[in-house]
Parts: structure tokens; sequence; C-alpha cells
């Protein structure tokens, strides 16, 4: 890949293959890897990709399939292709993680512990002492790949000279396992059962707890019908020791966000020694889109973010193997690619099918916009009226109810694009309340497509203000406090962002629930459900009037110059 004014590594390099490395960690433990590296005399930079997936099923060589198609098992080829960047001057590690494949050890859990972390630096610090390498090494891959890195990235180890890291979150409790706080069990019962079957690990959180201690939160949970109304939550509370109900009950029985959540999120303070390409799609919205946009506003050192298309990446992998290739080139090379002089971020904006560049996140520029909820649905500009009031819907298992708000149709061109947020006044006849709110887009026809979501459970509205923007509220989930049944509340939901040009005569639409039952017809809708219900049956209120003005704020970046026309107006008709 070249231009004019700049290029990247030719295709240049037979392959030379050693598999079953042996990575002394620490005394007595050890972790397997795959060595691929160019089949001639010299250094060259190393990548490195490490997870607990089967390693080599990561180097199979086959086409590339859109995932989840015919092979949903495929979904762990996140690495990329060895061929390509070996061709080009890199060596190409894979490794496994302690507990898992033919590494030594226990593996920790889904979200990596500290032993994992320090155990990656020390790989990567081998790898840049080997007699083949430059001494510089960086880490590639998606999702769980992605994850790891951002982890050790925090970390700097002296030789990680630069991570492509996108699609991953950086939050585990936040961004895959209690969004606004509500426990969504679906990705990691799924992922545990699929995955963690030969997995070596021991009960972690009993250890540390103690035995009375464990005992006791496993009692306090089993009376918890949230929690045991989930035939996999049920069954590991019952049977806490079987298969893998361990690792299942470190996350069920840490509901709240604390130490165990704080020591596995990454910690931003210390990035600016390490460069980050960073990003994900629109679609991820429920596993790595926020973790992603989190980490570019955070990082400290050089960076770069792309969001695509609402569309997972194909597996094996394969995609964004040149714009990597650009990135390492750069800053493992020292070669001119392009890349640092182009636009710091870019985004897919649906509708229009095309790309966006901007310096910044959230876009320069952007207007956020209230957009009221009205009596009758109306979603509009427009300042409540004196007579509007509320209205009321029933939630219980037998009658999930609804509140729908939609916008006129857009009059003209108009681009929302960035992150999303719902201030809701809402009361309940219960003591917790479980917010789920979507938001979609309807054609011209009426056809509708779910674009983003957003969480929130009413115990845990608190916000930390240090933190918190307008248009990205954020939570301290660090405690409960319940509601009392007919009073109002001031809830801040942060919707995940999207990116989407409205047409003239399409409208958006707001969906408020309190429960995760969306219709779901794609498998990145699937990631972004499967959560917990309330059992007991109650009335919620949504609060929409002058006095509790609930809104939508919505980031504007291009049109709506005059605002939508609550009479129907067309420009095309006086």
């Amino acid at each position: 890949m070249f231009s004019q004014k700049w290029r990247t590594s030719p295709r240049q390099y037979g392959i030379k293959i050693e598999r079953n490395l042996r990575v002394p960690i620490e005394k007595g433990l050890e972790l397997g890897a795959d060595v691929f590296r160019p089949d001639a005399p010299g250094r060259f930079p190393a990548l490195l990709m490490i997870s607990p997936y089967d390693r080599a099923q990561q180097s199979m060589e086959m086409i590339p399939e859109f995932f989840p198609g015919r092979r949903e098992d495929r979904g762990s080829l996140e690495v990329g292709d060895f061929n390509f960047f070996v061709r080009r001057g890199y060596a190409f590690v894979i490794a496994n993680l302690r507990g898992t494949g033919d590494s030594d050890g226990e593996f920790e859990n889904i979200d990596p512990g500290t032993d994992t972390i320090r155990d990656i630096g020390v790989v990567i610090e081998w790898l840049s002492a080997q007699t083949w390498c430059t001494g510089k090494v960086a880490m590639n891959g998606v999702s769980y790949f992605s994850v790891v890195q951002k982890r050790i990235a925090a970390a700097a180890p002296p030789s990680l000279t630069a991570i492509f890291a996108m699609y991953g979150w950086t939050d585990a409790y936040r961004d895959a396992y209690y969004r606004g706080g509500i426990l969504a069990h679906g990705f990691m019962t799924h992922w545990l059962r699929t995955y963690a079957s030969g997995f070596r690990f021991r009960n972690r959180l009993r250890e540390g707890w103690g035995a009375e201690r464990y005992r006791d939160a496993i009692e306090a949970a089993r009376a918890d019908q949230e929690l045991t109304s989930v035939p996999v939550i049920a069954d590991a509370l019952r049977n806490p020791e079987s298969g893998f109900n361990p690792l299942i009950l470190e996350i069920v029985l840490n509901p709240l966000y604390g130490e165990y959540y704080e020591e596995r999120a990454v910690d931003f303070h210390n990035t600016a020694k390490v460069p980050a390409y960073l990003g994900s799609d629109w679609g991820n919205f429920g596993l790595h889109l926020a973790g992603d946009i989190r980490t570019y506003e955070n990082w400290r050192g050089p960076k770069r973010m792309t969001v695509g298309p609402p569309i997972y990446l194909d597996r094996p992998l394969y995609q964004y193997a040149y714009e990597s290739l650009r990135w390492f080139d750069h800053w493992l090379k020292d070669i001119d690619t392009g890349l640092m002089d182009s636009p710091a971020v870019n985004l897919f904006i649906c509708g229009a099918d095309e790309w966006k560049a901007a310096e910044d996140w959230p876009v320069p520029g952007t207007t956020f916009t209230p957009f009221y909820l009205h009596a009758g649905g109306l979603l509009s500009e427009h300042e409540h009226w004196p007579n509007e009031d509320s209205q009321t819907f029933e939630d219980s298992p037998f009658s999930r109810g609804t509140a729908v708000f939609s916008t006129p149709e857009f009059v003209e061109n108009t681009e929302i694009c960035g992150p999303i947020a719902l201030k809701l006044y809402g009361s309940t006849t219960d003591s917790d309340v479980l917010w789920f709110v979507s938001l979609w887009h309807v054609a011209r026809d009426g056809t509708e497509d779910l674009l983003t979501r957003g969480w929130l459970r009413g115990s845990q509205r608190e916000l930390d203000e240090a933190k918190s923007t307008p248009w990205r509220p954020y939570h301290t989930h660090r405690r409960r406090a319940l509601l009392t049944q007919g009073d109002i509340y001031e809830f801040d939901i942060e919707i995940r962002p999207f990116a989407i040009l409205m047409h003239r005569g399409e409208r958006l639409k707001l969906v408020i629930k309190c429960a995760d039952n969306d219709r779901v017809t794609r498998f990145l809708e699937r990631l972004g459900g499967g959560a917990i219900a309330r059992v007991r049956a109650s009335h919620v209120t949504i609060h929409h009037n002058a006095a509790y003005p609930s809104h939508l704020l919505l980031p504007i970046t291009r049109g709506n110059r005059i605002g939508t026309f609550i009479s129907g107006g067309s420009p095309r008709k006086p």
C-alpha cells in the first residue's frame, strides 16, 4: 500500500514457523506460544497477540466469513493473518494466557486480573530480547486481544512500542457485566459455556473473602429473585463449586463497582508512553464501543480512532490489516506512512454510507439539542406546554409496558453523530426500577431499525459529578439507594453513541421500558441484551412537563437549522 507521498512495508519475505515455544514467566511457570517470522537474517519488530483461545485455530489459513454467519464458532479468530504481517517484515507471535491451552498457571476470569497482566509484560520483554527482534514490540488483535492490550499499555512495559487495540472494553462493570448497574448475564455466561470447559482455575473469590463471607454472599444472592429467575445463575448459586460456576459467581457476587472491578479497569494516568489506535463499530454498543470511546477520550499518548458501520468484522480477522500496518510501520520502523498527518478520528455515518473525519471526539462544533418528551408520544425540540403531565405503564412478569416517543418527520437531512443522553423524571410503585432505553430509526415506509441502547438501575442513579458531562452521565455504582414509592426521581441515562444521517421524511423513535425484551434481529443486538428483570409487579410513571422536563439530548453535527415541524410541514408543500 502506498500513495504519492507515503508508503508501507513492501511484501518481500518468506515465512518461518516455530510452534509450541515455551516462554518463561516465573519460576516453574511457562506460557505456550507460536512464532511466525520472516525467513531471512536480521532483526524484525514483533507483534504479540495473547488470549485464552485455541492457539492453533488462530493461524488456520481459511477464507474469512461474515460473523456470525454459518459458523458462529469462528468468533475467537481475532488476531489477523500472520502471512500478511510476516511477509512485510514483522515477527508475529500468538500466545496463550495462563491456565489456557498448554500454558501453565491458572486462568483468572474473562476480565483478566493482575497476574495475567504481569505475565504479558514478561512476554513482551522476553520477545524484545530475542536475537531476531529489533527490541520493539507492539500488540494487535480485536475483542479479547484488545482488552488485554489496553491493560498492559497502561502498565507501560519498557519494550511495548504501540498497540492496535480496536473493539475492547476498558471497564468490564460498565461495558459488559453491569450496563447501567443492571446485570447483563447473557454474554458472560455464553462466553464461559463456549470457551471455559478446558480452562484451569481456582476459586479466587472464596480465597480472598474467606469461606464465611463467601457463604453469606451466596445465601444473600439466593434470596434475590432477580438473580434466581435466571436458570444459569440459579444453578451457579445452588452448585457454587461445579464447572465454571466459580467464575460466574465472581461477577454475580460483586454487583457494585468496587475493588474487584477497579483493579481490572484501565488506569489512564500512565498511558502517555504508548501510542494507541482505537475504535469499534456503531452496532457494538453492548460490549466494546463505550470502552474504545472512553479510551480515546482519556488516552494521554498519541492516538487515533475509527468507528465503522454497524457490522462486526469477518472471521478470521483481516479488515484493518493495511491500517494497522501503517500504524506499526510508523511506530516500529520509522516509516512515513502519512497516518499521523491525517485526521485523528474517522467515523462512518449510517444513512449517508460515507465517512466523516474529525480532529476530536465529540466532533468539534456539535450542537447538543434537547428533544423533549411530550404528551401523545411526541419527541420535539419544543418546550413543554402548561397542561402536560405524565404517563404510566405496568411492568410485571405478565405485562412489560412501554412508553414510545417519536419525532416529527425531519424536514431536512440532519446528521446526528456523537454521545446521546436521556434525562428522565420517573416514579414507581416498587422500591427499584430498571430502565431500558432504545433509539430507533423509522424510514419513510414505516420500517424500523434499532440504532442504540441505554440502561440504568434506578437505585444506582448517583452521578460522579467530576466525571459526568451533560452528554455523558457517569454513575458511581458504589451503592444502591432504594426508591420511595411514588416519589419522583431524576435519572440521567447514558445512551451509547451513534452516527446517522436522517433524511427528509424519516423519524427517530425513543422507546422506554423496564425490561430487556426488544426485538433482536442481529448478532450485535444480542450482545446488547441478556439482562435480568424485576420480578415484582409495579406501575411506572414517566413525568414530562414544565416542572419535570424529561428530554433526549441529541448531538447534531449537520442540518436541523430551524428544527422539526410539529405541523408536518414540508419544504415541497407550502
